[in-house]
């Protein structure tokens, strides 16, 4: 909440913006870039500009301040705030007057430099009335079927590091988006880190209100307490994004579980061990559990009906949070549509209803969407509706969660590595290392990853080669191939690039046998025979909507 002081620091703010201005200071950063963006946020009652940035490389706890230009010189303003885990910041500020325009910059200090952002001028003119009692004039249901319209964005949605234009979503119709904020994957996660710090304060100060959803890949193994122990970690691990973005506002909708995919082990790019329906239920039902424990909110199921039907048991504990379903080739501008519904017969999930329908919260009806109409670079976009009225829209806004100390993320937290077990015989196979890292608490680190170091005092001077697979959170399967003959000291290492985690070692001792030597095979010349012309291309969006 924004003390009353500071409105009238922003007396010359105003309801229609016009962001610009490319002029920066002089002062030398370093390494360090601190951005700044205006925006008029469509609001109720009083006019609310939202000024929001980032520091890069990210930086938590800075403190942020806001100059504003006045007869050609900078002047603080009472305007402040700090960096969150992300490295974002965000002011939210009522102006008081009309008819003028000013210039902003925001300042921070970063590695011992004052640092300064580009300026921003804005200018102000009157903007529409609203009913400062009717929050739900700003939900217009402007979707397919008379509902409210929504997108969903990740990574993919950024061609070439290309920003999306939220105001021009917003103008479309468009009144939520679900960012992509976390996934089990560290790689993967961390790319999207970057992108949903720089899409959720965007889509915001535009009016559109923001949800989150974490890409859960399942673990390999069929310990039922090992399910739930990776399904906990994995909450964790969505708990801590959302607590490094500052935890839920009034604008935004809960973290959703995108569950479409039971694979648990790979070969060659194909999957060749699928997880049980049981194991799947479970792992579902402890990572909404304990999310809906630790933020306050009941979080979304997303997933689709085959994959409802065939992959999870029916569960009365599911079928308590909201489901967003994927049905693409049905419009949702037909008033009788069904999604989540057979031509004939019924999916039989936890969400069906009695007349085979299926009972969702929000609609993913095409993932064809015509991205420019939406400020979106690319060319497709998914798209979704909402089921309800604007009031019960506003009602998932409901209850605030901001993090506590305990909550965020933590900084190099002491690991513990354990070799579980290792498999090491002669020259011709590979050595093959279990191993398992847990925090001080003994539950399972949430990032990171291990290799096979050989010691300085004993090199193994041939080249090997190591792969690692993920069985479940923390524990990991450590394959080294190559090693030569003989007696060889070294360590198994654990490093998690995120920071979250401190490195661990635990000591480790092959002995490697000569097994038969290879027998060469040998090399014939083969000419090619001729490939097939093909004239034709698959169509992804074919019986799709392109809305």
């Amino acid at each position: 909440m924004i003390a009353i002081s500071r409105r009238y620091v922003a007396i010359i703010l105003g309801v229609i913006l016009i962001a610009f201005g490319l002029n920066s200071s002089s002062a030398d950063a370093g390494s360090y870039s601190l951005s700044l963006a205006l925006k008029q946020t469509p609001s109720v009652g009083e006019p609310l500009v939202t000024l929001y940035g980032q520091i890069t490389p990210r930086r938590s706890a800075l403190k942020v301040e806001i100059n504003v230009q006045i007869a050609g010189k900078w002047q603080e303003t009472s305007l402040s705030t700090r960096t969150n885990l992300a490295g974002t910041w965000k002011i939210e500020t009522v102006a008081t007057a009309l008819n003028a325009t000013a210039t902003y910059r925001a300042t921070t200090v970063a590695g011992g430099t004052r640092l300064y952002s580009p300026f921003r001028t804005i200018s102000i003119k009157q903007g529409p009335q609203m009913s400062e009692y009717d929050p739900t004039s700003l939900i217009e249901e402007t979707g397919p079927g008379g509902r409210i319209h929504g997108a969903d964005i990740s990574r993919w949605q950024h061609p070439g590091d290309a920003p999306i234009d939220f105001d021009k979503m917003y103008a479309a119709g468009v009144r939520f988006v679900m960012i992509k904020a976390s996934d089990t994957r560290d790689t993967s996660d961390a790319i999207t880190l970057k992108y949903v710090a720089m899409d959720h304060d965007a889509a915001q100060a535009a009016g559109i209100y923001t949800g989150f959803y974490h890409y859960a890949t399942l673990p390999d193994s069929t310990d039922p307490n090992v399910i739930e122990t990776d399904a906990r970690a994995q909450a964790q691990k969505a708990v801590w994004r959302l607590a490094s973005l500052g935890g839920y506002t009034s604008r935004d909708l809960s973290y959703a579980l995108d569950l479409e995919n039971n694979c648990v082990r790979f070969s060659n790019g194909a999957c060749t061990k699928y997880t049980s329906k049981a194991l799947v239920t479970l792992w579902a039902e402890t990572w909404l559990a304990d999310v809906a424990a630790k933020t306050g909110r009941t979080p979304i199921l997303y997933s689709y009906s085959q994959f409802l039907e065939n992959a999870m048991m029916r569960s009365p504990a599911l079928n308590q949070y909201p489901l967003w379903i994927a049905h693409y080739s049905l419009n949702p501008a037909d008033p009788l549509a069904q999604p989540g519904q057979k031509n004939s017969g019924c999916y039989v999930h936890s969400w069906t209803t009695a007349n085979c329908s299926s009972l969702w919260m929000m609609w993913q009806y095409t993932s064809c969407g015509i991205a420019k109409k939406y400020g979106v670079p690319g060319g497709r976009l998914d798209l979704n509706v909402f089921r309800g009225t604007p009031n019960a829209f506003l009602e998932l806004m409901q209850g605030t969660w901001e993090p506590e100390v305990a909550d965020l993320m933590p900084i190099k937290e002491p690991s513990q590595t354990q070799i579980v077990n290792v498999k090491a015989s002669t020259t011709d196979k590979p050595v093959v290392i279990s191993i398992q890292v847990t925090r001080p608490t003994g539950e399972p680190v949430v990032t990171g990853t291990v290799k096979f170091v050989p010691d300085k005092s004993n090199p193994v001077y041939l080249p090997i080669i190591q792969s690692v697979t993920r069985s479940s959170s923390g524990r990991y399967s450590l394959i080294v191939k190559g090693m030569p003959v003989g007696t060889w000291l070294g360590r198994v290492s654990f490093t998690d690039g995120t920071g979250t985690h401190a490195k661990s070692i635990a000591p480790l001792t092959l002995t490697i046998a000569q097994g038969p030597f290879p027998t060469p095979t040998p090399t014939t010349t083969s000419v090619p025979s001729p490939k097939p012309s093909s004239t034709g291309t698959t169509d992804p969006c074919k019986n799709q909507i392109r809305n």
